[in-house]
């Protein structure tokens, strides 16, 4: 059995990341999800969470908000929509963010799904800033 899978996640703008990964946790539509080398094939659509990549001993964490992943036995490919590190996040624009949200969902006014995303996403940007 592998130690490691090779990690791509491609953004937009670049690739994100490249490299090996011995253990990969991330959040989907159907929940919290974390993989090994060998896991079965999958795809999955990604919502927003922290994304933890292990390599060894270290972990490196980054807001994931929305995508695809590809799992396959030795390789993971995720085509992310956005995608930070910790250093790249604007705290203070993600609690502009959330205080926007919080105040559209207590007023119901405007689209409450798109509300409650945008809490969601500012939430998980803040949470890496701490």
């Amino acid at each position: 059995m592998a130690d490691t899978m090779k990690l791509k996640i491609v953004a937009p703008e670049r690739i994100f990341y490249e490299g090996d990964t011995t253990f990969l946790e991330f959040t989907t539509t159907e929940g919290d999800m974390g993989i090994y080398p060998q896991h079965i094939p999958l795809t999955a659509i990604i919502a927003p969470g922290v994304l933890r990549i292990h390599e060894g001993d270290t972990v490196k964490e980054a807001a994931l908000m929305s995508g695809f992943i590809q799992i396959l036995k030795e390789e993971v490919t995720i085509l992310a929509e956005s995608v930070e590190w910790p250093d790249e996040i604007d705290a203070n624009r993600a609690k502009e963010a959330e205080i926007r949200a919080k105040r559209r969902i207590e007023e119901g006014s405007g689209d409450l799904d798109r509300a409650e995303l945008a809490l969601k996403r500012a939430l998980v940007r803040l949470s890496l800033t701490r």
